[in-house]
């Protein structure tokens, strides 16, 4: 079994559609780092559904998966995945944020993010890495990993509203599931609510002294290097510029990974063109970008955003 010294975990946060994926598989380009995906996911669609892992194997037929899992619990059949599930829908959900962030945890939210932790230390033994990646995104996870014996930094990653509203009504195939499956889709007002709740709910884990970095979607694909630079050195990586040799402002060559759960990106191998998603300007309607201006007014300026478009009429 897995020594559970402190594990130091760099946890990406944000809403879904923010460049997440983008981000994790960046990092796991550089030495020193295991990116493991959404891991929040792996419980339901790895052990249960048996998901293809991003390196395009079967969960169960992973063996960078297999070995994690033999470390972190001594096999994966010993995890008690109905419990686990239990724990998520009582404690890691949008609605007990405000229990989560204020008052002492209960216990089940210690025993929660206790697997997070066995599994991270598994992770960094099985590959000896310095850093662990995990692109969750969810804020509720992020607050319930606060009480686990963690050395945790967060990312806070942040795209224009308008632009993730966009995306989030697009269909997406799930290549994962081998079922042909749609990834979930949102109306724009709804995005806009998960948007406001999800950033504010990242923000104020700084004020509880956790440390956050904020990264902007925007930044990230004008100067990938640059951001690569400042949340490697968030995370305590001193990275050269052959470590960053992979990537330049326009393309990254990537490896295969491990994701566990995430974006279809997580199976892309080989170059990666980089460049900024605008296509909400043209294809996002006038009056869906005036309801999301108006319902994220509040928290735009304190992110770098503009309360108005620039293509509203």
């Amino acid at each position: 079994m897995v020594n559970l010294s402190v594990t130091r975990v760099l946890y990406i946060g944000g809403l879904g559609r923010s460049g997440t994926t983008l981000l994790e598989r960046l990092l796991g380009e550089l030495p020193g780092v295991v990116a493991l995906g959404e891991v929040v996911h792996l419980w339901q669609r790895d052990l249960r559904d048996g998901e293809r892992c991003g390196c395009g194997e079967p969960f169960h037929r992973c063996g960078f998966w297999q070995a994690v899992g033999q470390a972190a619990f001594g096999g994966w059949e010993a995890v008690d995945v109905d419990r686990v599930l239990a724990l998520r829908r009582s404690v890691e959900r949008t609605r007990h944020l405000f229990r989560l962030a204020t008052g002492r945890p209960p216990a089940r939210v210690r025993e929660y993010a206790g697997y997070y932790r066995r599994l991270y230390a598994a992770a960094a033994r099985v590959t000896g890495a310095r850093l662990v990646v995990d692109s969750s995104k969810h804020s509720a996870l992020a607050w319930c990993l606060r009480h686990a014996d963690l050395d945790l930094r967060v990312v806070h990653l942040l795209r224009d509203p308008r632009a993730v509203a966009y995306s989030w009504t697009r269909r997406v195939i799930r290549p994962e599931s081998d079922r042909g499956e749609v990834m979930t889709r949102y109306r724009p007002a709804h995005t806009a609510l998960l948007w406001n709740t999800q950033n504010a709910a990242l923000s104020l884990l700084a004020r509880r002294g956790t440390p956050v970095l904020r990264l902007r979607y925007e930044e990230l694909v004008a100067d990938p290097v640059a951001a690569l630079r400042a949340v490697a050195g968030f995370a305590g990586l001193t990275v050269s510029d052959a470590d960053l040799s992979f990537v330049n402002r326009f393309e990254a060559a990537l490896g295969p990974g491990h994701s566990a759960a995430g974006n279809p990106m997580r199976f892309t191998v080989g170059v990666l063109p980089l460049r900024r998603d605008d296509a909400w300007r043209r294809r996002l309607l006038p009056r869906q970008r005036r309801l999301v201006g108006v319902v994220c007014a509040p928290l735009l300026p304190a992110y770098g955003y503009p309360l108005r478009s620039g293509v509203d009429r």
